[in-house]
This record gives C-alpha cells, structure tokens and sequence, in this order.
C-alpha cells in the first residue's frame, strides 16, 4: 500500500511541474505571470477622415499572446480613444483594455482633465 501511495504522489508531482501557472483571475481581472513579449512594428496607414488608427497589441488568449492587428475606429465625438496596453504590478501583468472614454467635449483628442483649454471654439 505504501508503494502505491508513494507512485501517486511521485506521478502528482511530476505533473504539476509540467503545467505551470501561465495567468489567474482576481475579480474581473485576468493577471498574466509572464511578460508580453516586445510590441511588433505596423505600418499605420494614411489617415481616414473621421477615423483614429487604433494601435495593435499582444492579447492574452487563456493560453499564450495573440497578436491583434491595428485597425481604424470610427470617431465618437465627446471621447477619446486609449490604447490598450500591458501594466505590471505584484502580482504579474495587467491589460487594460482601452477603447473610447468620455471626456474630450472640443474633439482634439486631448482629455478634459488634460486640456488647459476644453471647449475653445477657435482651436482648429
């Protein structure tokens, strides 16, 4: 019996070296324990009016990172666009995922709270 028990707890142990802890929830938030790897180079294209170039970034697919290529957004007025982007804290590695937040009433993509002057009806 001690033999068997012995096996059990060797094959437990050999296993659980091999599967290491890639990323854990906390909440809402999925905490990655491995660095994304270095941001790749795109080339942004020209300019679309009434569009932002959204910036691709290394998502985090349950397994390993994904890249997601940039793409144009439409422009939403009275918001700003944010990048996603990869933040490192105790634990391991964040994403916030970015998107469109309120806040830029002028629409030249400064935030309010950034602007020295929101609402100046002859900034161009």
């Amino acid at each position: 019996m001690k033999r068997i028990l012995c096996a059990a707890a060797a094959a437990l142990i050999s296993t659980a070296a091999f599967v290491p802890a890639q990323a854990f929830a906390k909440g809402d938030v999925l905490v990655v324990r491995t660095a994304p790897p270095a941001p790749r180079h795109e080339v942004v294209p020209h300019a679309r009016r009434g569009f932002e170039w959204a910036p691709g970034y290394w998502n985090w697919n349950g397994h390993r990172y994904v890249w997601q290529k940039g793409h144009f957004e439409k422009v939403r007025k009275g918001y700003s666009y944010h990048r996603p982007e990869w933040r490192q804290d105790g634990n391991g590695w964040t994403l916030v995922r970015g998107g469109w937040q309120r806040g830029d009433r002028d629409g030249d993509g400064v935030p309010n709270r950034l602007d020295n002057r929101p609402n100046n009806p002859n900034r161009s």
